[in-house]
């Protein structure tokens, strides 16, 4: 295992982490099971949002006597509430999960503090001018914390973060899907398979951030690395063809500033196939080359979360909505952080008024009035 330097922090992680969410559905053996391996391959990182109380504990129980050995990220402003999972800014709630997630983990202290999900600006705004952040500050002061560090899937909210300098490392969605802009009429010139150059492919917002992040020393760990194994299906892809694991993963490890891919694991094969990528070939790392044979024409009807079909008389952010569709739709059940995000959007599908503006915009005709009618009808049903 290899191991990188998370920005400024002066912590080394492991380049393969361990995303703790599947460990939901897992009991205490099996989620020791799978920890265990994590361990043996010499996995260091672990980030756990949940709120959910049993997993807390069997993660705990999983590490307890070793604790020292993990680099914990561990989310402020994840709650249980009634049952269930809520995103939450408001303190006394906050404060109760914070020390709950400490009591079931078996620790004095989490290394990597995350202000969890911040998808807006003007929420971004209202926590750093108000009682949250002073909470945090607090943990950090009194070594409860170690680093603060902020979760969000949007690259303005996480440039915004970074020029705070109060925020010292990010836990960002980083993937092919997300990143790359759409294919030129010559596909094979969009996609180069030189790193300098399919730089230049990537939206100028992401590119950007990656960039600001590894010139102030501001670390980046990857969530949603495989898309929510969107990218595994040549059907189910934007590109019309399949990457694998090991692709996905040396995909995000190439972007400026990362320096490790939270991964998500049912079973100790799971975590077998991730670290394969510390051995595996030059050939088998190749996205590239992947990527520049997708035919065009794959393209068609899939978002690619270009955002060309903006601006939106409704002000919902199109490209948002699909891809949490999108991640959602690729599971059995809508996953609960999944929901939570698109619910913490200012306007969402239910707000479309149907005039078709973006249809228009769209360079892949994707029938987005049709997809904002199955996002409402998935998402603002009652889940089970």
């Amino acid at each position: 295992m290899r191991y990188r330097a998370l920005g400024n922090t002066g912590l080394m992680v492991s380049e393969i982490g361990l995303g703790a969410e599947w460990l939901e559905r897992h009991n205490e053996e099996e989620v020791k099971t799978v920890i265990d391996c994590c361990e043996e391959n010499g996995i260091n990182i672990l980030d756990c949002w949940m709120s959910e109380p049993t997993v807390r504990s069997k993660i705990g129980a999983a590490i307890q006597g070793k604790r020292e050995r993990w680099i914990i990220q561990g989310h402020i402003g994840s709650t249980w509430q009634d049952g269930q999972y809520v995103r939450t800014r408001q303190l006394d709630k906050v404060k109760v999960a914070f020390e709950d997630l400490l009591t079931r983990l078996e620790t004095d202290y989490i290394d990597l503090g995350m202000i969890h999900f911040v998808d807006e600006a003007a929420e971004f705004e209202r926590i750093m001018s108000g009682e949250f952040i002073e909470y945090v500050r607090d943990l950090k002061a009194r070594g409860i914390i170690r680093h603060i560090g902020m979760s969000t899937h949007n690259p303005n909210v996480a440039k915004m973060a970074v020029l705070s300098g109060a925020v010292e490392m990010i836990l960002f969605s980083v993937n092919p899907a997300f990143d790359l802009l759409p294919a030129t009429e010559d596909i094979n010139t969009y996609f180069a398979e030189s790193y300098d150059e399919a730089l230049g492919g990537i939206a100028p917002e992401r590119d950007e951030l990656y960039k600001l992040c590894e010139q102030r020393g501001v670390g980046i760990t990857v969530m949603k690395g495989y898309a929510g194994g969107r990218l595994f299906s040549a059907q189910a892809s934007p590109f019309g063809v399949a990457l694998t694991p090991i692709q996905c993963i040396h995909y995000a490890l190439t972007r400026p500033a990362v320096a490790s891919i939270m991964v998500g694991y049912d079973t100790p094969e799971h975590v077998r196939e991730a670290v394969a990528y510390e051995t595996a070939s030059d050939e088998a790392k190749d996205y590239a080359s992947v990527l520049a044979v997708a035919p065009h024409h794959a393209y068609s009807g899939q978002c690619t979360y270009c955002g060309h079909c903006a601006p939106c008389p409704s002000q919902i952010d199109i490209a948002m909505v699909n891809k949490l569709y999108d991640l959602a739709t690729m599971q059995e059940a809508v996953p609960a952080t999944v929901r939570a995000h698109y619910q913490s959007l200012s306007k969402n599908a239910g707000d479309c008024i149907h005039c078709k503006g973006c249809e228009t915009r769209c360079p892949f005709g994707v029938p987005v009035s049709e997809r904002m009618e199955k996002a409402a009808a998935l998402f603002e049903s009652t889940p089970i």
